[in-house]
């Protein structure tokens, strides 16, 4: 994770429209956005960028707790005042009955040392009660010291009032609203550069962000790339075989920091780790069969069940870390594929467009690579991406492009920090790659050459 002080950085240089290759969410207090570079026909880039969205850095956590630091002493300035004003009024009441005590003290000596007994007598028993009083005396020394420890301690919050204020100068945080307005403007532009690309050419993964360390080895976690504006819910399947049970957070940040979470019932155990989440539902393989399930969250029902015909299943034809992850669903832009192999294409990897609705298959494509020497794989923009391996030195060496029917050998390094990759997708909403390594959830941004329209 970035440090706030980092992000903001970020965000003011961007304004002023510098090169950078920023990865990971910030700080989360909520959710985040990731923009992906862009590339103009020349070969400028454009931006590549994680921005929080607007909940988020509406307010920096320090410069916040600087302003409540800052108001608690002026607060406390001001109580100060008052102590001080009823301070000095006691003082000079108690002031003046010390004269009046020392006036009564000699007027008492005087009368003693006269020799008119009555009066004495009678001044005696008056001096008694007043003698009463002396004990205000100390009273009014401690009112003298405390009205100098007040004095002293409104200087010191005096003092503490304008170092802050300098530090506050300094840290920029005065001008709140700017620092916000200049991020929503940042925001909009990149929606706006975003919404002016067309779809890209993979050219490069970033280093990976870790999210979260949780479950076994083997599983999956995804986000809706079609999810309505808000919604930024997340989903979690641990484990690649024979578990019915899907987590559903409701923030990446709920996510990332808590274990709140709604559990779902699947009505079959899936196989694999190639489930995706697509349009509310949530798309996977049945369990030793050659069967695509969508099963709606919102309805808790099966709404669509098709087999897929001569696919292979129960660790046939699996990706070479195995775990059953024979048929291997995933979103781009263009929609929901199934990726998997089959006798008749002796094993290759055969790639299908589907119907999100009717799970009928649009249109496939075979390929000459075999599954079972794949790593993991994904598809951006009609292409498909697959790696050398799951474990030790990782990269994307191969990519098929439906778009031409054609392949090509490439070269693109991917960091598997965590030495075992068992999952591996693409987001289109996100224009990120969600992986599970090793029981670690972790993030990369995406490079893409994309061609501005």
């Amino acid at each position: 994770m970035e440090s706030d002080e980092n992000l903001v950085n970020v965000f003011l240089l961007l304004l002023f429209s510098a090169v950078f290759t920023v990865v990971g969410p910030a700080v989360p207090e909520e959710g985040w956005q990731v923009y992906s570079s862009a590339q103009d026909a020349e070969g400028r880039c454009v931006c590549t960028v994680v921005a929080p969205q607007q909940t988020v850095c509406s307010r920096d956590a320090r410069t916040k707790q600087l302003r409540q630091l800052l108001e608690r002493v002026q607060n406390m300035s001001q109580s100060i005042e008052v102590l001080d004003q009823r301070t000095q009024r006691d003082l000079q009441f108690v002031e003046k009955m010390e004269v009046q005590l020392k006036g009564l003290e000699n007027k008492f000596k005087q009368v003693e040392d006269g020799h008119e007994s009555n009066i004495a007598r009678q001044y005696r028993s008056i001096k008694e009660k007043m003698e009463e009083l002396r004990p205000l005396i100390p009273v009014l020394e401690a009112y003298k010291a405390d009205a100098l420890l007040v004095r002293q301690f409104k200087e010191e919050a005096a003092n503490v009032t304008e170092m802050l204020g300098n530090l506050q100068e300094q840290l920029g945080g005065l001008d709140y609203q700017e620092l916000h307005s200049r991020v929503m403007s940042l925001e909009d532009r990149l929606r706006a550069c975003m919404q002016r690309l067309a779809c890209g050419k993979l050219t490069g993964i970033s280093e990976p962000v870790t999210i979260k360390t949780s479950g076994s080895r083997f599983g999956s976690w995804m986000t809706d790339p079609v999810a309505a504006p808000g919604d930024n819910r997340v989903w979690y399947m641990d484990g690649y075989h024979n578990n019915r049970f899907v987590r559903e957070y409701q923030s990446m940040y709920d996510f990332m920091t808590t274990d709140n979470f709604t559990s779902h019932r699947l009505p079959h155990p899936w196989s694999g780790t190639g489930q995706v989440v697509y349009n509310g539902s949530i798309y996977f393989n049945k369990f030793q069969s050659h069967t695509i399930i969508k099963f709606d969250f919102s309805t808790s029902l099966i709404s669509r069940s098709r087999q897929l015909d001569f696919a292979g299943y129960n660790n046939m034809y699996h990706y070479s870390w195995g775990g059953h992850s024979d048929i291997d669903l995933m979103v781009d832009e263009g929609g929901l594929w199934a990726v998997y192999a089959t006798n008749q294409n002796a094993g290759n990897i055969v790639l299908s467009q589907l119907n999100p609705n009717t799970l009928q298959i649009i249109r496939s494509w075979t390929t000459n690579h075999p599954k079972r020497s794949a790593g993991e794989a994904f598809m951006i923009c009609g292409t498909l991406y697959v790696t050398n391996g799951y474990s030790g030195g990782t990269k994307v060496y191969y990519a098929y492009s439906t778009n031409s029917s054609t392949y090509e050998y490439i070269d693109i390094p991917l960091t598997n920090k965590y030495s075992h990759l068992s999952m591996l997708d693409y987001n289109p909403r996100d224009r990120a790659l969600y992986a599970w390594n090793n029981g670690h959830q972790v993030l990369y941004n995406v490079t893409l050459y994309h061609i501005i329209q």
